[in-house]
């Protein structure tokens, strides 16, 4: 039998699990499940009324803050002249090879430090220090180091996408259930099983949160990043309204870029529903 994995920092085999559909004590109860998501709605609705009353009754100046007509007519022609589609693409890019290359990374970093106590002893009070130097932090060296060309950005954004993603790798596996392991010994498991079977499929919940986070956070850096040093992108097209004085190209870009981030944000939840649905039926 093969030598087995000492997750670090496992906890207790008796540990409570609530059912997967189980309901939090001070959740709201008497609403229809598919009535819950029109709860979003009415905010977002009284703020883009209150934005259109304001600018109808003149209470702050159209080159201030543009009617909801006005964006949405110089959104039109942005998709019309192709000037929008053309900077999203470029972001869009951007922030693929960032998170691609940060998720690796912390994928890699969260399953070494979770699966061996020596590498985490290692690897982590720096991890730690790393993880609190925000993206800004890091601009100006990157600038002097490698310039502001796209390696400066897809690196700021795949340290972005490392640290959320490294985080909740190490979590989930140092939370899987020790009668899991405990199980998988008394039927002999490789080690390689024990991986593949036990760790990676219990640990699935929380490394896909980290994923999630990590495109969130992604994204969030692109749009910083492109703010201060670019010359494309969607947070490029925010700097050159603002610095037009044209608010009604800001707000439209702004918009486009929480829409995005938004959609993306919904795939990978029905990606992860998806995933936990196999992952409940495999364990």
């Amino acid at each position: 039998m093969s030598t087995p994995i000492a997750l670090a920092g496992s906890p207790p085999a008796a540990v409570a699990r609530r059912g997967a559909g189980a309901q939090a004590p001070w959740a709201p109860r008497g609403l229809s499940r598919r009535l819950r998501p029109l709860l979003a709605w009415p905010l977002p609705l009284a703020v883009l009324a209150v934005w259109w009353l304001a600018a109808h009754q003149g209470w702050v100046a159209p080159q201030v803050l543009p009617s909801p007509a006005a964006v949405a007519r110089t959104f039109v022609e942005l998709l019309e002249s192709g000037e929008l589609w053309a900077n999203l693409v470029v972001s869009f890019w951007r922030v693929v090879w960032g998170f691609a290359a940060g998720a690796g990374v912390g994928l890699a970093l969260g399953v070494a430090m979770g699966l061996s106590p020596t590498v985490k002893d290692y690897l982590h009070p720096i991890f730690k220090a790393f993880a609190q130097i925000p993206v800004l932090g890091w601009l100006p060296l990157l600038m002097l180091l490698v310039g502001i060309d796209e390696a400066l950005k897809i690196i700021l954004i795949a340290k972005a996408a490392a640290v959320p993603v490294a985080i909740n790798t190490l979590q989930g596996i140092q939370n899987v259930p020790t009668r899991y392991i405990e199980l998988a010994r008394v039927f002999r498991f490789s080690r390689w099983q024990l991986l593949t079977k036990v760790v990676f499929p219990a640990a699935l919940a929380p490394i896909w949160n980290g994923i999630r986070y990590g495109l969130t956070h992604a994204w969030l850096a692109l749009v910083v990043v492109e703010l201060l040093a670019s010359s494309e992108g969607l947070g490029f097209m925010i700097v050159y309204g603002r610095q037009l004085f044209q608010l009604d190209v800001v707000m439209a870009a702004v918009v486009v870029v929480g829409a995005v981030g938004f959609a993306l944000d919904r795939l990978l939840a029905l990606a992860e529903a998806r995933l936990l649905r196999w992952r409940r039926v495999g364990l």
